[in-house]
């Protein structure tokens, strides 16, 4: 039988420490009252809800049975980690499209973009309103990247598309004349799966079905990099009116994918990550444009990748169409899955949280986002998940943002919210906007 109580102790790397004591806990408590005994000894003005890890463990269930199930004895001293609750956002509205949602960023100030299968951008604003739309491409854009600069009046994009080419665009949200295609990138011999920028906005990363990842500077050059394709190569597309681009070739192209290229991602100004359908995630000396480590899961296609939290550096995050998402350290020359967050249905997306340390958001194909902390690992389990569509509508795209508000996507549109943990999250012709509750 677990005794009536058991000593504990408390840490926490949130804003509410408690000084250093030791708690007689009686084991009958589960998580609501150990929140409410943390919340009294810190004699907070306004209560703020908390979650507990036991020995990487989140605590789900009395202390007594998690002492049963782990053979804690009656005299052993608990550490116990207590991180702040994350409650599920609530839909605030829907933004249908004409066409397929395929990317979203909510990275600008007081502006939604969203990029679709028509070829276009469009900007909303905080009040779901369409602000401003663009055609940059004759095919479905796949991807797009708000790429760093010092400019204030202009906003450079690149965006990836169906037709092949990657292209580098400045966009004055101002005025619908100024949309200004500056460079198209050549490279690729199939459809583009996605282009994302480095923290400098120097250099951009495009990758595709043809197994390649291209490396290209942001700079304009002068005249044609790339000459033009014979009139009986060109495919028909639409066609779009206004300013030429600039034809530009790659810096560096780098080869080892066997597959599609599902997923590519700067890790700093000299190495990258990339994943595939062949099964691999790879890391990239873009010194050399050499693959410098590879990672093979026997017949797992992975289909999309993200850095891991900031408290986890040289760390990637890769979902895989065996429902999974693992965690690998590239610090170890032979790494291996540290972190399995298993999914009931194929995890299509993942962001890490810009403002939270250790937690990420994953959507996948059963519609439904899901909140994950990393410290709790064991039998890992969503801290918060919600169901942002009714009906078959899936996750295709994530993205994040450091304010308190996010977005999804499906099918038919798009959609946004707030977050005491901020995400954004994306699919096909409908949008969404949510909000995160206040902590009560």
């Amino acid at each position: 039988m677990a005794p009536a109580s058991q000593p504990a102790v408390f840490t926490t790397q949130s804003p509410y420490p408690l000084p250093p004591q030791t708690f007689m806990i009686p084991t009958a408590w589960s998580r609501y009252q150990l929140s409410q005994l943390v919340n009294k000894a810190l004699s907070l003005s306004k209560p703020v809800p908390f979650d507990f890890l036991l020995r990487g463990d989140l605590l789900k269930t009395s202390l007594a049975d998690w002492c049963t199930q782990n053979s804690v004895g009656e005299e052993e001293t608990l550490e116990i980690e207590y991180i702040e609750s994350v409650l599920p956002p609530q839909k605030m509205s829907d933004l249908p499209h004409d066409d397929w949602v395929s990317s979203v960023s909510c990275q600008l100030e007081q502006r939604f973009l969203t990029a679709s299968y028509d070829g276009q951008l469009r900007a909303f604003d905080y009040s779901q309103k369409q602000t401003w739309s663009s055609v940059i491409h004759g095919a479905p854009v796949t991807s797009f990247c708000i790429v760093p600069s010092t400019s204030t009046n202009s906003h450079l994009i690149a965006t990836a598309s169906h037709d092949l080419t990657a292209q580098l665009t400045e966009i004055n949200f101002e005025s619908m004349q100024e949309t200004k295609p500056l460079a198209s990138l050549h490279l690729h011999t199939a459809p583009l799966s996605i282009v994302s920028s480095n923290s400098s906005g120097s250099q951009v990363l495009t990758a595709s079905w043809d197994s390649l990842i291209g490396l290209w500077d942001t700079l304009v050059p002068e005249s044609d990099e790339v000459p033009e394709p014979a009139p009986g190569d060109r495919k028909k597309r639409r066609k779009i009116e206004g300013h030429k681009p600039k034809r530009k070739a790659p810096l560096m192209v780098l080869k080892s994918h066997t597959a599609r290229v599902s997923g590519a991602v700067f890790n700093d100004e000299k190495t990258a990550y990339s994943c595939g359908f062949d099964s691999t995630v790879r890391a990239w000396d873009l010194e050399h444009g050499v693959c410098s480590q590879t990672i093979t899961s026997s017949e797992r296609p992975f289909l999309a990748l993200s850095l891991a939290p900031s408290s986890a550096p040289s760390t990637l995050l890769a979902s895989s169409t065996d429902r999974t998402i693992s965690q690998y350290d590239f610090r170890d020359p032979h790494p291996l899955a540290s972190v399995t967050l298993a999914h009931p249905a194929t995890p299509s997306c993942i962001v890490r949280s810009p403002s939270h340390a250790h937690q990420i958001l994953s959507g996948a194909y059963d519609g439904v986002a899901r909140i994950w902390d990393l410290r709790s690992v064991k039998g890992a389990t969503p801290v918060a998940s919600f169901k942002a569509w009714d009906g078959e509508k899936n996750f295709l795209v994530l993205t994040g943002k450091t304010e308190a508000s996010y977005a999804s996507g499906a099918k038919a549109g798009w959609g946004s919210g707030k977050s005491e943990t901020t995400y954004h999250n994306f699919c096909a012709t409908s949008c969404q906007f949510f909000f995160q509750p206040e902590i009560l």
